[in-house]
């Protein structure tokens, strides 16, 4: 009944062992629910998923495919760099190669929408590149 939410580490500047500590945290697979997947990249202002959105993707496959009676909605969101039309097409692109992937994987067509949002539901202010990064995401909500 819970999805583990996925968290990016930066490694690149390690230079010797280093234990990182991190808690895991889980989201509820109910109605009504959206689930970030933070592990879902794509190339600047494309929608073509890169390899290592694969293993998340495999992820929600396989919860899909445990709860053969869940349906859900991808949703593309952008931050606010580039024109408000351009964001909405890229956002709404990105969200159908998330449901595209998946249904390649099995899922049934019926189980699986998708929308983009463009830059109209921000996390934060996209104030800074860290905001915008928060803000440019896919996720799923629980249909």
């Amino acid at each position: 009944g819970y999805y583990a939410i996925n968290e990016n580490i930066d490694l690149k500047n390690l230079t010797a062992f280093t234990s990182i500590d991190k808690n895991i945290y889980l989201s509820p697979v109910e109605k009504g629910a959206t689930i970030r997947l933070s592990n879902i990249f794509f190339d600047f202002g494309k929608a073509t998923l890169r390899a290592e959105s694969f293993a998340e993707l495999d992820r929600v496959v396989a919860l899909l495919n445990e709860n053969n009676k869940l349906s859900i909605q991808i949703q593309g969101h952008t931050d606010n760099v580039g024109d408000d039309t351009s964001n909405l097409t890229l956002s709404d692109n990105r969200a159908k190669a998330v449901k595209d992937y998946i249904l390649k994987k099995g899922i049934k067509d019926s189980r699986v929408t998708f929308k983009g949002f463009g830059e109209t539901k921000p996390l934060n202010k996209n104030t800074t590149d860290q905001e915008r990064q928060e803000n440019r995401r896919v996720e799923f909500l629980v249909l």
